[in-house]
């Protein structure tokens, strides 16, 4: 390959899974964790219409949240609360201890601090005059 390369662009999400793909054959080369396992809850409407739901994943120790989202008009029914305490039940039998999530300035940081998630870092400045929250909690 030349130093000069010449690259081209590809905004795509095809594009963007297989890089993401790529890194994950390489991780699973090194990583000392071989089972890495999807964690979804949902919850429907009479209508089968979702109107609130959990995705993550649980590896090794850790369960990864990586959305919780509940419908406005279900909001304050304590139904993210059902879904997170769910979430790290199912991970607790999976062997996990601990469990980490990001959150935005404007969305759920007082949910999660009430739930016994600790601030470990904040990403100032995000994605301007914002800030990411990374929090952790101990599932024991």
């Amino acid at each position: 390959m030349s130093r000069d390369a010449l690259f081209t662009q590809d905004d795509s999400d095809k594009f963007a899974d297989t890089i993401k793909q790529k890194i994950a054959e390489f991780n699973w080369q090194h990583w000392e964790v071989s089972e890495r396992l999807p964690l979804g809850l949902k919850l429907e409407d009479s209508n089968g219409q979702l109107v609130a739901g959990l995705a993550g994943r649980t590896f090794g120790n850790w369960l990864m949240i990586d959305n919780l989202w509940v419908a406005e008009n279900l909001r304050g029914q304590k139904i993210g609360h059902q879904l997170l305490t769910e979430a790290e039940t199912i991970a607790k039998a999976r062997g996990c201890q601990s469990a980490i999530l990001d959150t935005l300035n404007f969305q759920a940081k007082p949910f999660y601090e009430a739930r016994g998630y600790q601030l470990k870092w904040t990403q100032q400045d995000y994605p301007k005059t914002g800030c990411k929250y990374f929090m952790v909690k101990q599932l024991f």
